[in-house]
Protein backbone atom coordinates (compact mmCIF):
# COMPACT_ATOMS: atom_id res chain seq x y z
CA UNK A 1 0.00 0.00 0.00
CA UNK A 2 1.48 3.36 -1.00
CA UNK A 3 1.43 6.52 1.13
CA UNK A 4 -1.71 7.92 -0.53
CA UNK A 5 -3.61 4.66 0.05
CA UNK A 6 -2.43 4.56 3.68
CA UNK A 7 -3.57 8.15 4.19
CA UNK A 8 -6.97 7.40 2.61
CA UNK A 9 -7.39 4.32 4.83
CA UNK A 10 -6.47 6.34 7.93
CA UNK A 11 -9.05 8.99 6.97
CA UNK A 12 -11.67 6.28 6.38
CA UNK A 13 -10.97 4.79 9.83
CA UNK A 14 -11.25 8.28 11.35
CA UNK A 15 -14.65 8.76 9.69
CA UNK A 16 -15.73 5.29 10.85
CA UNK A 17 -14.86 6.29 14.41
CA UNK A 18 -17.12 9.35 14.06
CA UNK A 19 -19.98 7.39 12.49
CA UNK A 20 -19.81 4.10 14.36
CA UNK A 21 -17.88 4.93 17.53
CA UNK A 22 -14.71 3.12 16.44
CA UNK A 23 -13.03 1.88 13.25
CA UNK A 24 -15.03 -0.94 11.69
CA UNK A 25 -11.98 -3.22 11.65
CA UNK A 26 -11.82 -3.00 15.44
CA UNK A 27 -15.57 -3.39 15.84
CA UNK A 28 -15.81 -6.35 13.45
CA UNK A 29 -12.78 -8.14 14.98
CA UNK A 30 -14.39 -7.81 18.41
CA UNK A 31 -17.67 -9.26 17.10
CA UNK A 32 -15.73 -12.12 15.49
CA UNK A 33 -13.94 -12.86 18.77
CA UNK A 34 -16.93 -12.37 21.09
CA UNK A 35 -19.37 -14.38 18.98
CA UNK A 36 -16.94 -17.07 17.76
CA UNK A 37 -17.33 -16.20 14.09
CA UNK A 38 -15.00 -16.02 11.14
CA UNK A 39 -15.07 -13.19 8.60
CA UNK A 40 -17.16 -15.16 6.10
CA UNK A 41 -19.81 -15.96 8.72
CA UNK A 42 -19.88 -12.35 9.95
CA UNK A 43 -20.30 -11.11 6.37
CA UNK A 44 -23.18 -13.58 5.91
CA UNK A 45 -24.98 -12.51 9.10
CA UNK A 46 -24.58 -8.83 8.21
CA UNK A 47 -25.71 -9.31 4.61
CA UNK A 48 -22.43 -8.10 3.13
CA UNK A 49 -20.14 -9.75 0.62
CA UNK A 50 -16.86 -10.99 2.06
CA UNK A 51 -14.89 -8.51 -0.10
CA UNK A 52 -17.06 -5.60 1.13
CA UNK A 53 -16.51 -6.64 4.75
CA UNK A 54 -12.77 -6.80 4.10
CA UNK A 55 -12.78 -3.35 2.48
CA UNK A 56 -14.65 -1.86 5.44
CA UNK A 57 -12.28 -3.53 7.91
CA UNK A 58 -9.15 -2.31 6.10
CA UNK A 59 -10.41 1.23 5.57
CA UNK A 60 -10.64 0.91 1.79
CA UNK A 61 -14.29 1.87 2.26
CA UNK A 62 -15.49 4.18 5.00
CA UNK A 63 -19.27 3.86 5.21
CA UNK A 64 -21.80 1.08 5.35
CA UNK A 65 -24.27 2.20 2.71
CA UNK A 66 -27.20 0.03 3.74
CA UNK A 67 -29.14 1.08 6.88
CA UNK A 68 -30.29 -2.53 7.38
CA UNK A 69 -26.64 -3.64 7.65
CA UNK A 70 -25.96 -0.86 10.16
CA UNK A 71 -28.89 -2.12 12.22
CA UNK A 72 -27.59 -5.69 12.04
CA UNK A 73 -24.19 -4.47 13.30
CA UNK A 74 -25.93 -2.82 16.26
CA UNK A 75 -27.94 -5.97 16.91
CA UNK A 76 -24.77 -8.07 16.90
CA UNK A 77 -23.12 -5.61 19.30
CA UNK A 78 -26.05 -6.03 21.69
CA UNK A 79 -25.87 -9.81 21.31
CA UNK A 80 -22.13 -9.81 22.01
CA UNK A 81 -22.81 -7.86 25.20
CA UNK A 82 -25.46 -10.39 26.26
CA UNK A 83 -23.02 -13.26 25.62
CA UNK A 84 -20.22 -11.51 27.54
CA UNK A 85 -22.51 -10.96 30.54
CA UNK A 86 -23.63 -14.59 30.42
CA UNK A 87 -27.23 -13.59 29.67
CA UNK A 88 -27.22 -15.60 26.43
CA UNK A 89 -25.87 -19.09 25.82
CA UNK A 90 -23.87 -20.12 22.75
CA UNK A 91 -26.87 -22.00 21.35
CA UNK A 92 -29.19 -19.03 21.86
CA UNK A 93 -26.58 -16.72 20.32
CA UNK A 94 -26.46 -18.89 17.20
CA UNK A 95 -30.26 -18.75 16.93
CA UNK A 96 -30.29 -14.97 17.44
CA UNK A 97 -27.59 -14.46 14.79
CA UNK A 98 -29.79 -16.34 12.33
CA UNK A 99 -32.74 -14.10 13.25
CA UNK A 100 -30.56 -11.00 12.83
CA UNK A 101 -29.36 -12.27 9.43
CA UNK A 102 -32.96 -12.66 8.23
CA UNK A 103 -34.07 -9.19 9.27
CA UNK A 104 -34.26 -6.24 6.95
CA UNK A 105 -32.86 -4.13 9.76
CA UNK A 106 -35.66 -2.88 11.92
CA UNK A 107 -37.96 -5.70 12.93
CA UNK A 108 -35.67 -7.81 15.11
CA UNK A 109 -33.21 -5.86 17.19
CA UNK A 110 -32.44 -8.05 20.17
CA UNK A 111 -34.11 -11.41 20.04
CA UNK A 112 -33.89 -13.97 22.80
CA UNK A 113 -35.13 -17.50 22.94
CA UNK A 114 -37.45 -18.03 25.88
CA UNK A 115 -39.19 -21.37 26.13
CA UNK A 116 -38.74 -21.94 22.41
CA UNK A 117 -40.42 -18.66 21.48
CA UNK A 118 -38.65 -15.63 20.12
CA UNK A 119 -39.23 -12.47 22.16
CA UNK A 120 -37.57 -9.11 22.66
CA UNK A 121 -35.35 -8.43 25.65
CA UNK A 122 -34.73 -4.83 24.67
CA UNK A 123 -37.26 -2.37 26.06
CA UNK A 124 -39.65 -0.96 23.47
CA UNK A 125 -38.35 2.56 24.11
CA UNK A 126 -34.73 1.52 23.64
CA UNK A 127 -35.67 -0.35 20.46
CA UNK A 128 -37.40 2.74 19.06
CA UNK A 129 -34.49 4.98 20.03
CA UNK A 130 -31.93 2.62 18.44
CA UNK A 131 -33.95 2.59 15.20
CA UNK A 132 -34.07 6.41 15.13
CA UNK A 133 -30.32 6.59 15.85
CA UNK A 134 -29.53 4.01 13.20
CA UNK A 135 -31.56 5.83 10.57
CA UNK A 136 -30.04 9.22 11.41
CA UNK A 137 -26.51 7.83 11.48
CA UNK A 138 -26.99 6.12 8.14
CA UNK A 139 -27.88 9.48 6.60
CA UNK A 140 -25.17 11.65 8.13
CA UNK A 141 -22.17 11.52 10.43
CA UNK A 142 -22.12 13.00 13.93
CA UNK A 143 -20.12 16.08 12.92
CA UNK A 144 -22.66 17.07 10.25
CA UNK A 145 -25.57 16.44 12.63
CA UNK A 146 -23.94 18.69 15.23
CA UNK A 147 -23.37 21.38 12.59
CA UNK A 148 -27.03 21.20 11.54
CA UNK A 149 -28.08 21.31 15.18
CA UNK A 150 -26.01 24.45 15.77
CA UNK A 151 -27.62 26.14 12.75
CA UNK A 152 -31.10 25.41 14.11
CA UNK A 153 -30.40 26.16 17.78
CA UNK A 154 -31.52 29.82 17.82
CA UNK A 155 -34.75 29.49 15.82
CA UNK A 156 -35.71 25.86 16.58
CA UNK A 157 -34.09 24.77 19.85
CA UNK A 158 -36.25 21.66 20.32
CA UNK A 159 -35.41 20.37 16.85
CA UNK A 160 -31.74 21.19 17.41
CA UNK A 161 -31.81 19.20 20.64
CA UNK A 162 -33.47 16.26 18.88
CA UNK A 163 -30.76 16.19 16.23
CA UNK A 164 -28.00 16.47 18.81
CA UNK A 165 -29.38 13.77 21.13
CA UNK A 166 -30.40 11.17 18.51
CA UNK A 167 -27.85 11.93 15.79
CA UNK A 168 -24.72 12.31 17.88
CA UNK A 169 -25.55 11.36 21.46
CA UNK A 170 -25.46 8.20 23.55
CA UNK A 171 -28.37 5.78 23.50
CA UNK A 172 -29.00 6.26 27.23
CA UNK A 173 -29.38 10.02 26.71
CA UNK A 174 -31.72 9.48 23.77
CA UNK A 175 -33.85 7.05 25.83
CA UNK A 176 -34.11 9.67 28.61
CA UNK A 177 -35.06 12.32 26.03
CA UNK A 178 -37.68 10.05 24.48
CA UNK A 179 -39.21 9.18 27.85
CA UNK A 180 -39.30 12.86 28.83
CA UNK A 181 -41.01 13.99 25.62
CA UNK A 182 -43.21 11.02 24.73
CA UNK A 183 -45.61 11.51 27.62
Amino acid sequence: MDAAQQEAAARARELQSQWYGEPLGTLFRRLIDDLGLNQARLANVLGLSAPMLSQLMSGQRAKIGNPAVVQRVRSLQELAGDVARGDTSAGDATHRMEEIRRTAGGSVLNNTVQGGAVGTSQTPVKRIVREIQSLMRSVSDAADVLDASALLADRHPELAEFLRVYGAGRTADAVAHYEEHAS
